[in-house]
């Protein structure tokens, strides 16, 4: 498959177009700006029609990423505080006055310590979900240190199970812990407990969200199978770890991988059909000849590239797919025809999931550049008079489409 070709940027930073048509339209969401899990939710929110107003603080949030091109910061708009400044906490709770949600990523106790916890944040609002993301969680002995997604899965049994068995535990970026453990049960649990607050007699509270929570959660079934005898502790030795020579990647003359997962035996027949594995190859059953019919499919995958095999494989169910890169995903046909990818400013982006039926998220904005919207904020959520600090000298430049 031939990439698609790569647009030349031109970031559109200005607030989000339009009226929010998505399911949460009318939600009020304050971001305390961080990194990682956190703004992930807030955006996700933000994707699903939610008022997303991110507070910024002077230089930046940690990491050096070009605020231009941070995705995560789409949809939303940005107004810039100092939380250690005289007034800044009240800046933030007048926005609090006003909204459904908060989320914040600091380490426990940071919060309090700025004066936007949640005991001063519920004193406002008595029917704020505060939702808290962090990887250790809120307790326990590691809550205070530092730490990062690769740590969090390590922990939790997660990053074990992943990588073929002679070799270290393969790495999933930050895709596993960070985003899957954290950012989405975060996502879950803001979404219940505001349906808990308002509801009849409901109320407020905090949404303790902690990647080691949510990336153990996501190994329940492992769990079981576990317990029941029908998973080895151990890496690359099971069905769905790569352990099973129909369920794992092949590479092909050109380089490239192939991904098989023909676990039932109908897809299986299919699979070995279209692959013109010899009469005489084991048989998926004899589990003490694995290792000899995972080198008959490899022998086969590497006498062909990856498109050849694409096509002999097309439209069958032999549950065959080619590996692409993140530049060449946008293009497969099943992804082009659903539209799971969308150009906004020139930037090629997943589109906003799930889908709805009659509200329908979508890309309004590009990301929020820091202190960008404290007028339209400050308008539309009906604040006091300089209530929210403008963009003084301290704020960061919103940099050009080329800005380093």
């Amino acid at each position: 498959m031939t990439p698609p070709p790569i647009p030349t940027p031109t970031p559109d930073n200005g607030p989000p177009t339009g009226p929010s048509t998505g399911p949460l339209a009318g939600v009020r969401v304050v971001e305390l700006a961080g990194i990682g899990p956190g703004p992930f939710a807030a955006m996700v929110l933000a994707d699903l029609g939610a008022d997303v107003v991110r507070v910024d603080r002077p230089g930046g949030a940690g990491l050096a990423i070009d605020p231009a091109y941070d995705l995560t910061n789409r949809n939303k708009r940005s107004v810039l505080i100092d939380l250690k400044a005289d007034g800044g906490a009240g800046a933030v709770l007048d926005l609090v006055e006003r909204a459904d949600v908060l989320i914040e990523g600091y380490r426990p106790g940071v919060a309090e310590r700025l004066g936007v916890g949640p005991d001063a944040c519920l004193a406002r609002n008595p029917r704020l979900v505060y939702g808290r993301m962090t990887g250790w969680g809120q307790d326990g002995p590691l809550a205070d240190r530092a730490g990062h997604d690769i740590g969090y899965i390590a922990v939790t049994g997660t990053l074990g199970m992943i990588g073929r068995a002679e070799e270290a535990p393969a790495v999933p970026a930050n895709l596993v812990g960070d985003y899957a453990g954290g950012s989405l049960y975060l996502v879950i649990g803001v979404l219940a407990a505001l349906q808990h607050a308002r509801a009849e007699g409901g109320s407020g509270q905090v949404v303790d969200a902690a990647v080691v929570d949510g990336a153990a959660h996501l190994a329940t079934m492992i769990h079981g199978m576990m317990a029941a005898g029908g998973w080895q502790d151990r890496r690359g030795a099971n069905l769905l770890d790569g352990g099973c020579p129909f369920y794992g990647c092949y590479e092909t003359a050109d380089g490239q991988y192939m991904a098989v997962g023909a676990l039932e035996q109908r897809f299986y027949n299919e699979f070995v059909r279209l692959l013109g594995l010899p009469d005489d190859a084991p048989a998926r059953k004899e589990f003490d000849r694995w290792d000899e019919l995972r080198a008959a499919v490899a022998a086969r995958f590497k006498q062909r590239t990856r498109a050849e095999w694409t096509e002999v494989f097309e439209g069958s169910d032999a549950c065959v797919a080619p590996v692409l890169s993140l530049r060449e995903a946008p293009a497969h046909p099943q992804l082009a025809a659903r539209g799971t990818f969308v150009e906004h400013a020139g930037i090629t982006q997943p589109a906003p999931a799930p889908r709805f039926s009659a509200t329908p998220g979508a890309v309004r904005s590009g990301p929020a550049l820091p202190g960008a919207d404290t007028e339209s904020v400050a308008r539309d959520w009906g604040l006091p008079a300089h209530s929210v600090p403008a963009a003084g000298p301290e704020a960061p430049e919103a940099p050009g489409p080329t800005a380093g």
